[in-house]
C-alpha cells in the first residue's frame, strides 16, 4: 500500500485531491440544513396543518421518482434534497404547499446539475408530478426559495465527498476500481437521503460511513487502511463516526430486507383516469402521422401495416385516444412506482 504521508502527497495526484477535500470541508457546514429546524420537524406530530418527518420523507421519495422519470443524474436528486431540507428547516411550511416546493427544488437542482438540453420543461414536470399548481406558482415559489437561501443553491453534498473519497482511495492502491462500485454507493446514499435523520449528519461523515461499510463488505484490508487514514485527516472522532455508521448500517439493512419496497428499474408508468387523460395536452398521447411511403421504395408489398418498428422503446405504445371505460396506463404512477419506500 502506498503511504498517505506528506512525502508522498507532495508530488502527486494526492495533492490536488486532498486540496479539494479541504475545500469541501470548509464549505460543508455552510450548506447544511439548520439542525434546530430539522429537530422541530422530527418532533412534530402528524396532522393536517403541520409538516412532519413522514411528509418530508414522502416528498423526497417523489423527488427520487421524478429524477428517475426524467433521466436526471444522482447529483440532481441529492442537490434537490439539500435545497428542500435547507428551506424546510428555515421556514414554517404547510403540507398543502409541499408539492409545489418539491417541484421547485427539483427544477432548481436540475438547472444546476444537468446540461441545458436535459432540463425538463416546467409544464412537463407539473403534469408528471401532478402537483396541482401553475407555471406562475412555480416561478414565484422558486424565487422565494432562492431568496431565503440567499441564492446559494449549488451546495457541497455527501455525493461530492463520496466521489472524492473514492478517487483518493484508488489513488493510493493498486486495486481495481471495479471492486468498489460507485453506482452502488450512490444508490445507498439515495436510500439515506430518504430519511430525515441523515440530513443532520455532516456530508463528510455520511459519505465516509457508506464507503467504510462497503469496504468492510468486500473485505479489503488495504482499502480499509487507506480509509482510516482519510478519517484521521478529517479529524472525525470515533464517537461521531460510529454513531452515524450504526444508523447508516441499520438503514441499509432495512432497505435490503424483503419487507422493503425497492426501486423498480422498469420504465415508470403513470396511471390516470379517463377524464384526466382527456384533459392532457394532445401531444402527450397522440401518435404523429407518418408520411406516405412512395411505391417502388425500399419496402416491398409483403410488409404488413402492423410490422412497423416499435417506437415506444420497449414500453406499451400510446394510442391516439385514451382507452374506454377503464383507467388508462399513461406515464407515471406515483403511488405504485415510488422509488424508495421504507417500512414504518
Amino acid at each position: 500500500m502506498k503511504d498517505l504521508g506528506a512525502e508522498h502527497l507532495a508530488g502527486g495526484e494526492g495533492v490536488q485531491l486532498f486540496g479539494l477535500l479541504n475545500f469541501y470541508l470548509e464549505q460543508e457546514q455552510r450548506y447544511q440544513p439548520r439542525e434546530k429546524g430539522l429537530t422541530l420537524m422530527e418532533a412534530t406530530p402528524e396532522n393536517d396543518n403541520t409538516l412532519c418527518s413522514r411528509l418530508r420523507n414522502a416528498k423526497v421519495e417523489d423527488l427520487r421518482s421524478l429524477t428517475n422519470f426524467f433521466g436526471s443524474g444522482t447529483e440532481t436528486f441529492v442537490l434537490a434534497v439539500n435545497i428542500l431540507d435547507r428551506f424546510l428547516a428555515l421556514m414554517k411550511v404547510k403540507p398543502k404547499h409541499l408539492s409545489c416546493i418539491g417541484v421547485c427544488c427539483f427544477l432548481l437542482a436540475a438547472r444546476l446539475a444537468e446540461e441545458e438540453g436535459d432540463v425538463p420543461p416546467t409544464h412537463d414536470v407539473i403534469r408528471i408530478s401532478q402537483c396541482k399548481c401553475t407555471a406562475s406558482d412555480i416561478k414565484r415559489m422558486e424565487k422565494i426559495i432562492s431568496e431565503k437561501l440567499h441564492y446559494e443553491l449549488e451546495a457541497t453534498t455527501a455525493l461530492n465527498f463520496l466521489h472524492l473519497y473514492h478517487a483518493i482511495v484508488f489513488c493510493h492502491t493498486s486495486e481495481r476500481k471495479e471492486i468498489l462500485s460507485l453506482d452502488k454507493l450512490e444508490a445507498q446514499l439515495k436510500a439515506c437521503n430518504c430519511r430525515l435523520v441523515f440530513s443532520k449528519a455532516k456530508p463528510s461523515v455520511l459519505a465516509l460511513c457508506l464507503l467504510n461499510l462497503e469496504i468492510e463488505t468486500i473485505k479489503s484490508v488495504e482499502l480499509l487502511e487507506i480509509l482510516l487514514l482519510v478519517k484521521k485527516h478529517l479529524k472525525i472522532s470515533d464517537t461521531e463516526f460510529f454513531y452515524w455508521r450504526e444508523l447508516v448500517s441499520k438503514c441499509l439493512a432495512e432497505y435490503s430486507s424483503p419487507q422493503c419496497c425497492k426501486p423498480d428499474l422498469k420504465k415508470l408508468v403513470w396511471i390516470v383516469s379517463r377524464r384526466t387523460a382527456q384533459n392532457l395536452h394532445n401531444s402527450y398521447y397522440s401518435v404523429p402521422e407518418l408520411p406516405t411511403i412512395p411505391e417502388g421504395g425500399c419496402f416491398d408489398g409483403s410488409e404488413s401495416e402492423d410490422s412497423g418498428e416499435d417506437m415506444s422503446c420497449g414500453e406499451e405504445s400510446l394510442s391516439s385516444s385514451p382507452p374506454g371505460d377503464q383507467e388508462c396506463t399513461f406515464f407515471f404512477d406515483f403511488q405504485v412506482a415510488q422509488t424508495l419506500c421504507f417500512p414504518p
